[in-house]
């Protein structure tokens, strides 16, 4: 079996074995639901709703006319409580529609309404769009903005790598729901325009290969590509990379490369959402950590406060922990455990104090193990010493809005410098920059 991986990148202790084999359950439903307005890259929806308004499950509350935007649906049936700034998990006060959950049943109806031989490309961008569907594996790019390329796409490449530590999500669902995953690639194949499919899979789980090779065997149009365990293995360009070996250069769009990159779990979303008409109202999250009594793999409902995720999962004790939204090496970590649940939320992390880092650091002492490692050929040594002395014109000369912001310099740091943290807020500052020149 030939494994195909891409150059740099770091090996990283997974931390997988809490929770790589347990089966996707289901957490119990929250008596209130938090659903942000702006879950997506783009614009933010308004409100369809207000207060005292009675919602039912899977209904849509909130849309917006841009074309960068998705609109988003109620996750419980219930009351509207309140539309109001809440906390959301970048720590920022987010518009939120805060929804009192009633007694009745809170699960969605699975029925079928769409035949998947016969649907037509316009159906299924329509329950793309309408169904609120964003990139799940963290970027919450609105979907179906990726359903019409401009240009010819001849590969559908699904990320199936989960490379970031802990995380298992993706992994249980390519495992449990293999065949709706494929059924999702057909549709998605059809929809760009695409003659095959790769399924991008880590070789660290050989059971999600065996169970996709064992739905698509016989098939020309679809193959697994093995993948060395390697971070960022799962980042778009490094999958494009390693897949194809088409080089991707560096601001270039997947579809110029005749490549559409899709998430496992938003392939399956998008295949509920035109079979089902299931909006994205739930997804699988990795709950986890060394001191988590019940970790898992759990369909949570988006809205749902983080405390509630923690006492479900037996979590008491955090003094001196640290939880994190996402990946460890990509998340956030947060400050207000009521902020909810969303779209592109993989993991929720409770990382115990021998796990964080110490605080404080040093100045650069010029190791070059961030520039040995970066997965993008960058100098984030001296990106970064631009950025925290607010050297915002040097850090772009020095290609700071190539990074991606995988995390490794700060992984790699002997300095304990928090090199990626410095990069994320220069950054921000040279897009308002541009934005007001606008």
């Amino acid at each position: 079996m030939e494994v195909k991986t891409f150059k740099g990148g770091a090996h990283i202790p997974h931390y997988k074995s809490y929770t790589e084999d347990k089966p996707i359950t289901r957490l119990s439903s929250p008596k209130e639901v938090i659903i942000p307005l702006l879950q997506h890259m783009g614009a933010p929806c308004e409100p369809l709703v207000k207060v005292g308004d009675k919602v039912k499950i899977g209904q849509k509350i909130g849309e917006s006319e841009e074309l960068f935007s998705a609109p988003v649906h109620a996750s419980v049936s219930g009351t509207v409580t309140a539309i109001e700034p809440r906390t959301v998990p970048t720590g920022d006060k987010d518009d939120c529609i805060v929804i009192e959950a009633d007694d009745g049943p809170q699960e969605f109806e699975m029925k079928q309404v769409r035949d998947p031989e016969t649907v037509t490309v316009e159906e299924y961008r329509e329950c793309v769009r309408e169904g609120g569907l964003v990139g799940m594996g963290g970027a919450a790019l609105p979907t179906h903005v990726q359903t019409s390329p401009r240009q010819p796409v001849d590969t559908l490449l699904l990320n199936g790598a989960e490379c970031e530590p802990f995380l298992t999500c993706d992994h249980r669902l390519m495992v449990e729901k293999a065949e709706e995953l494929i059924k999702g690639a057909e549709l998605k194949m059809k929809s760009i325009g695409a003659s095959k499919t790769l399924i991008g899979i880590e070789v660290n789980k050989p059971d999600a290969i065996e169970a996709i090779n064992k739905i698509i065997e016989g098939r020309d149009d679809m193959e697994v590509v093995p993948l060395a365990v390697k971070y960022p293995q799962g980042f778009k360009s490094h999958m494009i990379k390693a897949a194809t070996d088409r080089d991707v250069p560096r601001g270039a769009r997947s579809a110029e490369l005749g490549c559409i990159v899709r998430n496992v779990g938003t392939t399956v979303a998008a295949y509920e959402a035109t079979i089902y008409d299931k909006p994205l109202i739930e997804r699988i999250i990795t709950v986890s950590g060394p001191r988590v009594t019940k970790p898992g793999n759990y369909i949570i409902k988006i809205g749902t406060p983080l405390a509630h995720v923690l006492k479900e999962c037996g979590v008491e004790e955090l003094e001196g922990h640290k939880v994190v939204n996402g990946g460890p090496m990509t998340g956030l970590a947060q400050v207000d455990l009521n902020a909810p649940v969303v779209k592109n939320t993989t993991g929720v992390l409770v990382l115990p104090p021998e796990m964080i880092p110490e605080e404080g650091f040093t100045d650069c002492v010029r190791c070059g193990k961030c520039v040995e490692r970066c997965p993008v050929y960058l100098y984030p040594n001296h990106i970064s010493t631009f950025s925290e002395a607010y050297l915002l014109e040097e850090a772009e000369e020095w290609d700071i809005m190539d990074c991606i912001e995988c995390g490794i310099c700060a992984y790699s740091c002997v300095a304990n410098r928090p090199i990626v943290q410095m990069i994320k807020k220069a950054k921000q500052k040279i897009q308002k920059k541009h934005k007001a020149k606008q």
